[in-house]
């Protein structure tokens, strides 16, 4: 497998554990030292901490769908761009959340994720959390 098919098969991988509930297979494409920073609030996390707030999402919003995925690699990483749908628990209302995430990846594993997401759509997706 080339580079670029690796890299884009990760990218896949990783989402689709997001859209499938499988947080546990979302952390095994994190390395252990791993940092996952937000451009909302500004703050690093590690891949256990991560794991916490996206266990949470994960039982909030159902029928998660990363729609419209772009996805560059170049020789380091990648960035997806898409737009994460799906419906809150709370009160059955449909929301979005377009973002750009852009990755490091050495060794087959995301060594730092940065996320920036439509500030709106967070707010959006934390409703009721």
């Amino acid at each position: 497998m080339s580079d670029d098919a690796a890299m884009r098969a990760l990218a896949k991988r990783f989402f689709d554990c997001v859209e499938a509930g499988d947080v546990d297979g979302l952390v095994a494409c994190y390395a252990p030292d791993a940092r996952i920073w937000h451009n909302t609030d500004r703050q690093e996390q590690a891949p256990a901490d991560n794991a916490k707030t996206l266990k949470g999402m994960v039982t909030r919003i159902l029928d998660r769908v990363y729609g419209d995925r772009r996805v560059e690699v170049f020789p380091t990483g990648f960035v997806q761009q898409h737009v994460l749908s799906g419906v809150r628990k709370h009160d059955g209302v449909r929301v979005e959340l377009p973002a750009c995430i852009v990755c490091a990846v050495k060794d087959g594993k995301i060594t730092r994720l940065d996320e920036y997401f439509d500030s709106a759509g967070v707010a959006e997706f934390r409703k009721y959390a």
